[in-house]
C-alpha cells in the first residue's frame, strides 16, 4: 500500500530536532519512532497515532478519528485520523504532540 508522502514530510518537519526520533517502514506505510517505539505513522492518507490506553476513548470522540484495526480486532491505544482531521499544521501538531507525550513515558526499546 502506498502512503501519503506529503503527510510523511509534514510529520518529519513536526518532529525535526527531537532527540531519539527515527523512521521505519511499517504496516505498509511509514512510522516515526521515539527511542524505538512507534509514535505516529502514515498508512494511505491516514495518520496512525499511538495515543495510549488512557487517551484512547477521548481520541475516538474527536472528529475524523476511527479505531485502528489491521487484524480484525481494534488495537487499544492506537487510532487512525483521516485526512480531514489533520489538514492544518495545528491539527497535525496536536496528534504528534499527544503521541510523543505518551510514548515518552515508555521505556526505550532494547537494541538488537
Amino acid at each position: 500500500m502506498a502512503y501519503d508522502e506529503g503527510l510523511a514530510q509534514r510529520i518529519r518537519e513536526s518532529v525535526a530536532g527531537r532527540v531519539g526520533v527515527s523512521e521505519k517502514r511499517m504496516f505498509g506505510g511509514i512510522a516515526f519512532l521515539l527511542h524505538g517505539s512507534m509514535v505516529v505513522g502514515v498508512s494511505g492518507t491516514a495518520l496512525m497515532a499511538r495515543v495510549g490506553k488512557d487517551a484512547h476513548a477521548d481520541s475516538l470522540r474527536r472528529p475524523h478519528v476511527r479505531e485502528m484495526d489491521f487484524t480484525g480486532r481494534p488495537m487499544n491505544g492506537y487510532v487512525f485520523i483521516d485526512a480531514p482531521g489533520i489538514e492544518t499544521d495545528d491539527a497535525l501538531a496536536f496528534w504528534v504532540d499527544r503521541c510523543m507525550r505518551f510514548v515518552a513515558t515508555l521505556p526505550p526499546k532494547a537494541g538488537k
